[in-house]
């Protein structure tokens, strides 16, 4: 059964689906067979493509861009996702309030950043765990969420391969 994987951000356009792409190619790499899928905390975006900024970062550093509408994350998400990666304390926040509702376990839902080396253990709204918006920026802003989502995606990897058997 492969690992399922959901990261979320605001609209679900630009920090989220550039994480999924990351990780998705990553766990390729690895062999891990993982199901990576990404969704906002809003419906505002609902439809739409990855932008383009977000786009034009993810080809440049060599990853594919996912098939992606954006979506709001669903009460039903929870109990179908291994890990939900939220990308901002507010979103984490947000998806332990809906994690509740559902009636599902909260442990699943972990900020992406912690799995950075050396990150803080536990979100909070001073944690510095946060990837900033990169949408009222340039493509400064999306460069560095890329690199902010690079950064935590070894520690993701190593999370998966504790759960998962090595392939031949």
């Amino acid at each position: 059964m492969p690992l399922r994987i959901m990261t979320v951000c605001t609209g679900n356009i630009c920090r989220s689906p550039m994480a999924q792409a990351v990780l998705a190619d990553r766990f390729a790499d690895a062999r891990i067979d993982a199901i990576v899928d990404s969704s906002g905390i809003s419906d505002e975006e609902a439809g739409n493509l990855i932008d383009p900024r977000a786009r034009r970062v993810l080809a440049q550093a060599g990853y594919p861009i996912p098939e992606h509408r954006a979506r709001s994350i669903e009460l039903a998400d929870f109990g179908r996702w291994d890990l939900i990666l939220p990308m901002t304390y507010r979103h984490w926040w947000h998806l332990r309030r809906l994690a509740e509702r559902s009636g599902r376990p909260t442990a699943a839902v972990r900020m992406l950043r912690e799995f950075e080396p050396g990150a803080q253990p536990s979100p909070s709204p001073s944690s510095g765990l946060d990837i900033e918006d990169p949408w009222y920026g340039g493509m400064s802003n999306f460069t560095h969420a890329l690199a902010q989502i690079v950064a935590a995606s070894s520690g993701v990897l190593a999370w998966a391969r504790q759960r998962t058997p090595i392939p031949d």
